[in-house]
Order: C-alpha cells, then structure tokens, then sequence
C-alpha cells in the first residue's frame, strides 16, 4: 500500500489566501516528514465556496521548496482549457525544480463552468485530454526536434527548450473508471485513480481486468490505483461524532454532493451495483450512511487501518489519496491525526496487496 496526502486547498473560513496557502505548505512538509509517498492537489476554477487552487503549477512549485523526498503533482492538470504544448513545458520544467519527484495527473475536468469562461471544449475534453496524454509522451521522450499530429493540433519540427528530468516522461496518473480508456492505460503504462462517489464493487471488477491488461502489455512492476476519500485518525473511536459534522459539510456544502443529481459526476461509471453513484450522492450528508458503506475513513488507527484495507479488497486500489484538511478542522487536530495516521496506520496496512 502506497500514501498521498490529497488537498483541495478548500477555502477557510476568515482566512486569507496567503494564509491558506501557508497553511498548505505546512500539511505538505509534515506529509515529506512523516513518509507519505505522494502530495496531490487539484485544478479547479471560478469556485470561492470550495478549492482556491487554480494553478497545479503553483501547487507543485511551492511543495517542492518546502519538501525533500516525497513525490509531488497535479491531480490533476485539465488540458482541455489550454494549448497542450503549454502543459508540456510546465511539466518539463516542474520535473526539474522537484529534482525528479514529479508525478502527472492528467483529468479532463467534469464541471462545465471551468469551460466557458476559458472558451474551451467541454464536449470533446475527453478526446483533448488524451491529445495531449499522448504529446506529453512524444515530446518529452523526444531528444531534439519532434512532429506531432493530434485530433485539433499539430506541430513540426518543434524543440522544446529542455526536456524533463525522468525519462522518458513523469510517470502519469489519468483518473478514470472506462474500460476502454484503461485497456489503452495499462498499454501505455499509465496509472489511474477514482473516488468514493464510485462505488467500489464496479471498480474492483474493472480495475482487476485493468491489472490484467497491464501485466499484458508487459509493463514493469504493479500499476497503481488511487482511491481519494476523507481521512482523519483521532484517539477512539468515540472521536467520530464529533468530526461527524466536518464530513457532511465538506461532502454536501463545500463540494455540493447530493445538490447536482443532474450533473454528470464522471465517465464510465453507470454500470449499477448494489450501491450506486447516485445513493452515495444523495447520502452524502448521513455519517451512519458513511460509515456502514465505508466510504470515509475515520476513528482510531486500529479502525482506520481495518476500514482501508476491506476497502482495498473490495475496491482494487493500492494507493490512499487522503484528504485530512477538511471542515474547519484546526492545526492542531489536522497534524494530530496526519501524525497518527503516519505512526500508527501506515505501519499496519504497508504490506497489504489487493492485487
């Protein structure tokens, strides 16, 4: 089992910006200190009520400054807003001021109002997302000039400045739950993720035939398999009460699950199961709900580390993408349960393997 700490730099309460993101920087250095594998953090726009992290850049520059060892990255970068080839060379250079820690999420963003006042294409951000998958790997394996012929763009004989510092390329996450897009994933030895909204028995039955196709394809090692949720390890379990109403407020006032039942809420995931997408959206607020379906991970470090690895087998996952700020949840309480989850957690699950 592998550890990111996850954040999406929501918004405090009486906080400024420049606090926030202070207080970003210190969660991201006790991530480093305490052995977490991974720092994530998001792309999201036009939203005061929820993320205030438009720039993965910004994200990933800051982190690394202030960390030494853990690995860092978008999760991730929406490129159907831009010109691919500005995502290219932001990765180029990230590669090189994280010292080679650089991973790539790449996501082709769900919410329609990211797209307008960009003026990009929000019906074919699938199709631009891959596009630039694709030039991503063509043009930082590429050792002088590169040609590249995509579905909207095209280059010739272009040369970037510098190439990355991993060759031939960062290793790239794409976040999905398609059978298609994973076949062609572990074909290229790209690693996935999901979230709780999905349920896990779907996931498991794809991500199994999505282990299948890497080994297939005779990709090194094992890929990996990310599963965010919320995280927060306190002393007992009598603790959940209280961090009861920080969960319902962030899963239905900050991030508006169960409000946008008509919104699509991801692709490739409408095959039913015993639990849908759309139970899990309308419970959103129900900490019994929650915690019966498993779908937050929180108590002491005995039942948090119980309820990752059931939900490891059932979901396929070997990747914990936590998120510990959420609510209004203070300093103290934050680094408290990032600790415990540290010391006490991630020795227990280490060595659990679902696949």
């Amino acid at each position: 089992m592998k550890f990111g700490y996850f954040s999406h730099v929501w918004g405090r309460p009486g906080a400024s910006v420049r606090q926030r993101y202070e207080e970003l920087w210190r969660e991201v250095a006790l991530a480093d200190r305490l052995g977490f594998d991974y720092a994530f953090s998001v792309e999201h726009h036009f939203s005061p009520h929820e993320s205030w992290m438009p720039s993965p850049t910004i994200f990933c520059t800051g982190a690394a400054l202030r960390t030494d060892r853990i690995r860092i990255g978008p999760m991730g970068y929406i490129p159907p807003l831009y010109n691919p080839i500005r995502v290219v060379e932001e990765v180029a250079a990230l590669d090189h001021v994280t010292g080679g820690r650089l991973d790539v999420g790449i996501a082709s963003g769900l919410m329609p109002g990211f797209f307008g006042p960009y003026g990009a294409d929000f019906d074919r951000r699938r199709e631009l997302t891959m596009e630039c998958v694709d030039l991503l790997r063509v043009a930082l394996s590429a050792d002088g000039p590169f040609d590249f012929d995509g579905p909207v763009h095209r280059y010739r004989d272009l040369t970037l400045s510098f190439g990355g510092l991993q060759r031939p390329h960062p290793p790239l996450w794409i976040p999905t739950g398609n059978r298609h897009l994973l076949r062609h994933l572990a074909g290229i030895g790209a690693h996935t993720s999901s979230t709780m909204i999905v349920p896990r028995a779907a996931l498991g039955v794809i991500y199994r035939r999505y282990v299948d196709w890497w080994d297939e394809a005779g990709q090194p090692g094992r890929p990996n398999i990310g599963y965010w949720t919320l995280v927060h390890v306190a002393e007992d379990d009598s603790e959940v009460e209280r961090i009861a109403p920080h969960i319902a407020h962030t899963l239905t006032e900050v991030l508006g699950y169960g409000k946008r039942s008509g919104e699509p809420v991801g692709g490739g995931y409408s095959r039913r199961s015993a639990l849908s997408t759309e139970d899990i959206l309308h419970h959103a607020g129900d900490i019994e709900f929650l915690l019966d379906h498993n779908l937050v991970f929180v108590g002491s470090a005995k039942t948090v580390a119980e309820r990752i690895s059931q939900a490891a087998a059932e979901g396929m996952f070997n990747t914990v993408l936590g998120e510990f700020n959420f609510g209004w949840l203070g300093w103290d309480e934050l680094s408290d349960s990032m600790e415990r989850f540290a010391r006490e957690v991630m020795p227990l699950i280490a060595d659990v393997e679902p696949y």
